[in-house]
């Protein structure tokens, strides 16, 4: 994290908003789309331009003609005329779309330790929210998988994880409602974050590879979180007692490990073995039944 400082949350107007989340000169696309005519209008311009008076009358003449309002959360390439995911420039942000149970889901990320305080949160109708965080350092892959995992963990919209997304623009109405509400933006902090602010577990071995530092995968983040070694393990663990084939489990930690470890294939198996050894005595204990099941398919150590 570049800048830690939770700053006493404000109200922004949806200038402010841009420029809080961009730079001056980065592209920015504007979408406007009109639920009724299905008629969307996308426009790439500079920062600074958006938050312009002049452009900001020509969005609030677009919201009163019945147009919702929404920005790209990453800025677009010099010269490019589109929001596809070859022509992003830099990631500078992660979200969430929060449309179930949505103050809910926001009070738990609040109150979570695997993910920081969120810079800014929308209020797009009752109940319904959109959080931001602004990022540095991550690859659209690393971001995209972060998007899932956050959306899983808070119960986020799913379709709302690709790094392309557009969210909304405060200051205008959502007209999903049939009284226009008018989206809200606070900003709670001016935190810049990293990968490694975020400690969200998935039950895959794959996930501290994009969650946690690359250069520093064995080292514990956080106090009481885990190194990347006992992720293997406990993955181990989990996999075996669903029933997962342990040569497979073995292949998918060797192929994660193999970038950090002189021989990954020498070291899954061991991780894999102590994981069964462990189940095995936990199956003694709780069901003293011989023949059982557990152990029937127990693997070799062959180096």
């Amino acid at each position: 994290m570049s800048i830690d400082s939770a700053s006493t949350p404000r109200s922004l107007t949806a200038s402010e908003y841009v420029l809080a989340l961009f730079q001056p000169t980065d592209n920015v696309a504007i979408l406007v789309r009109n639920r009724s005519t299905r008629q969307t209008v996308q426009t790439i311009a500079k920062a600074e331009a958006v938050a312009n008076p002049e452009f900001q009358r020509w969005l609030s003449n677009q919201s009163a003609a019945g147009y919702d309002v929404y920005v790209g959360m990453n800025p677009i390439k010099d010269g490019a005329y589109s929001r596809t995911k070859e022509q992003i420039k830099d990631i500078h942000h992660v979200y969430l779309d929060l449309d179930r149970k949505g103050d809910e889901a926001l009070e738990a990320i609040r109150n979570s330790t695997e993910v920081p305080a969120p810079n800014f949160v929308l209020d797009t109708s009752p109940d319904k929210h959109q959080v931001v965080w602004k990022v540095t350092g991550f690859s659209q892959d690393e971001a995209e998988f972060l998007l899932h995992n956050l959306a899983n963990k808070f119960g986020g919209d799913l379709a709302a994880t690709d790094s392309t997304r557009v969210l909304r623009l405060p200051g205008f109405a959502n007209h999903k409602l049939p009284e226009g509400f008018i989206v809200q933006a606070r900003q709670e902090s001016d935190a810049v974050y990293t990968l490694r602010d975020f400690t969200i577990d998935d039950d895959s071995p794959e996930t501290q590879r994009h969650l946690g530092d690359h250069g520093q995968r064995e080292r514990k983040v956080r106090g009481g979180h885990k190194s990347q070694s006992e992720h293997d393990w406990a993955y181990a663990k989990r996999a075996l007692a669903r029933g997962d084939d342990p040569e497979a489990v073995i292949q998918r930690i060797a192929d994660y490990r193999s970038e950090d470890k002189d021989d990954p294939n020498y070291y899954a198996r061991h991780t894999v073995m102590k994981a069964q050894t462990e189940l095995l005595g936990q199956s003694a204990i709780e069901r003293p039944v011989e023949g059982d099941s557990t152990q029937a398919k127990q693997i070799g150590f062959d180096h």
